[in-house]
C-alpha cells in the first residue's frame, strides 16, 4: 500500500489572524465522515477526474497537480480500515513524519498556499481560514428491518442503547486530579507502532497501527494514579434509552440517523447511530416506488356476472371493496389488472399517496362440479358459442392427456425406436459379411 504522507509541518499553515487551519480529507473529497468503501471510491474518481492535470488547460497544470495529489493522498488514507482509523483519531498527526510514521512520497502544501495566490482556486477542505476542528468518531452503522406495514403507517420506537461516554469522575483524563501520566513506553509516546501482519504464506508487512498499551493517547498513568471509575481508560459504559422515528412513505435503502450517539472519546466529536432501512418481503403487497401491488382472486361467476364485495385488506387493516356489477356484461378476465387510484404507499410529508394495481386471478371450478346434464346443457345455452370453427378436408379424432406438463415439451422422437434414421450400411456390420454362392 501507497501512502501520500505529508509532514505535520505541511498539514497546518499559519495565516494572518493566527489561526491554524488542518487539512479535512473527507471535505476534500466532499464525503462525510461515515461514508462507506464505495462512497469514497466514487467521490476520489469523481475529484480525480476534475483535477487531472491533463483535463486543464496548459496554464492551469501546476495547480491541477496540486490538487490531484492531494485528492490521491485523501483516497489512500480513507479507503485503507487501519489508515483511517488512524486518522480519525490523530488526525495527520498520526503520519507525522517527525515521529517516525509516514511513508511514501509527500505532497508539498507550500505549493498549495502559493496556487491560491495563483488563482487557482483552492480544492475542497482548504479554503478560508478556520480554527482547527476536533475530529468526529466513527459512525455506528446497522441494518433495521421494517414491515410494510410500518413504512406504510410510520412507527416509533424506543431502544436501550449501551455506549462509552467520557468519565465524569476524571473528565475524561484518566488519572486522579493531581496526578501526571508518563509516556507510553509501547510506543514512545507516539501513541501509534510498528507491527507486523501476515499477507500471504511466507510473507509479512509492515503497518502502523494505534497503540494497545495507551489507545493512541501517547501516555499512561501509574497503577495507582489511575481513575478509580474508569481505571484509566478515560471513558465507562452508559446505559441510555433512545427514539427513533420512521416516517410514514419511507423506503428500503433510507437513513435514520441519531446526531451524536455513537461512543464518545476524549478530543473528539461522537459519532452517529445511523440504521439503513431494510424492507422485510411481504406476502400479499409488492412495493416499487409509491405503487403497490397485490392479487385477488376471484370465481368465475364473479369474473362473467360481476361482484361487490372486499377483495383484500390494506397494510392499515382497512378492506378495499370492489363494485364490477355495472355496465351489465362486462367481463373480468385472468390476468387482467385493475388501478385503485391513491391507495398505494403514501408520499412523505405530503397526504398524497400512489396507486394500487390489483392482478385478477379467475379461479375455475373442480371437475365434475356440475353432475346435472340438463343444468350442463342451459349453462352451454347461456355461454357464448364457439366462433373458431376450423375446415379441414380430412378429420383424425385423436386421443389426449389433459393433464400433460410442458416442461416434456421437445422431448418426444428421441432413440431408434422413435423413428430415427439408421444407416444401411450399420446394418450390414452388425450382421457380419456376406458369403457369395456358389454357382
Amino acid at each position: 500500500m501507497i501512502l501520500y504522507s505529508v509532514d505535520k509541518s505541511r498539514t497546518q499553515k499559519s495565516v494572518l489572524n493566527g489561526s491554524t487551519e488542518e487539512i479535512d480529507l473527507y471535505e476534500v473529497l466532499g464525503i462525510g465522515r461515515g461514508a462507506s468503501k464505495a462512497e469514497i471510491k466514487k467521490a476520489y474518481h469523481k475529484a480525480a477526474l476534475s483535477s487531472h492535470p491533463d483535463k486543464v488547460a496548459e496554464q492551469d497544470r501546476a495547480a491541477a497537480d496540486i490538487k490531484f495529489k492531494v485528492v490521491s493522498q485523501a483516497y489512500e488514507i480513507l479507503q485503507d480500515d487501519e489508515t483511517r482509523h488512524m486518522y480519525d483519531a490523530h488526525g495527520m498527526a498520526a503520519f507525522d513524519k517527525s515521529q517516525g510514521a509516514g511513508m511514501g512520497a509527500g505532497v508539498d502544501l507550500d505549493d498549495i498556499i502559493n496556487m491560491f495566490s495563483m488563482g487557482g482556486g483552492a480544492p475542497p477542505g482548504f479554503g478560508g481560514a478556520r480554527p482547527r476542528r476536533p475530529t468526529k468518531g466513527r459512525d455506528e452503522e446497522q441494518k433495521y428491518d421494517v414491515t410494510l406495514e410500518e413504512l406504510y403507517k410510520g412507527k416509533s420506537t424506543r431502544f436501550a442503547s449501551t455506549k462509552n461516554v467520557i468519565c465524569g469522575h476524571c473528565k475524561g483524563k484518566g488519572g486522579k486530579e493531581n496526578a501526571k501520566p508518563k509516556q507510553c513506553d509501547s510506543c514512545g509516546g507516539k501513541g501509534i507502532r510498528t507491527a507486523l501482519r501476515q499477507i500471504g504464506p511466507g510473507f509479512v508487512t509492515q503497518e502502523k497501527v494505534v497503540c494497545d498499551t495507551c489507545k493512541g493517547t501517547g501516555s499512561i498513568f501509574k497503577e495507582k494514579d489511575k481513575c478509580k471509575k474508569c481505571k484509566g481508560k478515560r471513558t465507562v459504559q452508559e446505559r441510555k434509552m433512545l427514539e427513533i422515528y420512521i416516517p410514514r412513505g419511507a423506503k428500503t435503502g433510507e437513513k435514520i440517523v441519531l446526531e451524536g450517539e455513537a461512543d464518545q472519546s476524549p478530543d473528539q466529536q461522537p459519532g452517529d447511530i445511523v440504521f439503513h432501512l431494510s424492507q422485510v418481503e411481504h406476502d400479499v403487497f409488492k412495493r416499487v416506488g409509491a405503487d403497490l401491488s397485490a392479487n385477488i382472486e376471484i370465481s368465475l361467476a364473479e369474473s362473467l356476472c360481476g361482484f361487490s364485495r372486499v377483495v383484500l385488506k390494506h397494510l392499515d387493516g382497512r378492506g378495499i371493496s370492489i363494485n364490477h356489477r355495472e355496465p351489465s356484461g362486462r367481463v373480468l378476465r385472468p390476468g387482467q389488472i385493475i388501478k385503485v387510484s391513491g391507495e398505494g404507499m403514501p408520499y412523505k410529508k405530503s397526504d398524497l399517496k400512489g396507486d394500487l394495481y390489483l392482478t385478477v386471478d379467475v379461479k375455475f371450478p373442480e371437475n365434475g362440479w356440475l353432475g346435472d346434464e340438463e343444468k350442463l346443457s342451459q349453462l352451454q345455452k347461456l355461454l357464448p358459442s364457439s366462433t373458431n370453427n376450423v375446415m379441414a378436408d380430412t378429420v383424425d379424432e385423436v386421443d389426449y392427456d389433459e393433464d400433460a406438463d410442458f416442461d416434456d415439451f421437445g422431448g418426444g422422437g428421441e432413440g431408434v425406436g422413435n423413428g430415427a434414421w439408421v444407416d444401411d450400411d450399420e446394418d450390414q456390420e452388425e450382421l457380419g459379411p456376406q458369403q457369395c454362392t456358389q454357382q
